[in-house]
């Protein structure tokens, strides 16, 4: 092997063990759950709010978690696709380097 192709070859194994993790399946997750989670207690604040003759500090509280939990969802959902561009771009890279090497190639494959 050439000094280039060990470089690609290093450069190859250091992508695929960052991308071995993907961060932004995590990051998609907690904001789908917050989400949810705050439609929830989002309609049972409304409930208390219809029901009560007045106003009950249970459901200002309620709409405050309600609220804190949106705005969780929509901060995670933004680094959510803020990293999955970055993973994208490295997986390309990574798909290059794997071109340049010639590992996918079906005629340099074992028979």
């Amino acid at each position: 092997m050439n000094a280039d192709t060990q470089t690609h070859r290093e450069q190859l194994d250091r992508l695929q063990e960052a991308l071995s993790t993907r961060q932004s399946t995590q990051l998609f997750a907690q904001a789908g759950l917050s989400f949810v989670v705050a439609l929830i207690l989002g309609g049972a604040t409304a409930k208390l709010f219809w029901d009560s003759v007045k106003t009950p500090y249970l459901a200002w509280l309620g709409l405050a978690a309600t609220l804190a939990l949106a705005v969780y969802a929509a901060t995670r959902l933004g680094k959510g696709r803020t990293v999955l561009a970055d993973e994208l771009a490295r997986y390309a890279t990574m798909l290059e380097l794997r071109r340049r090497l010639g590992l996918d190639e079906p005629a340099a494959l074992p028979r």
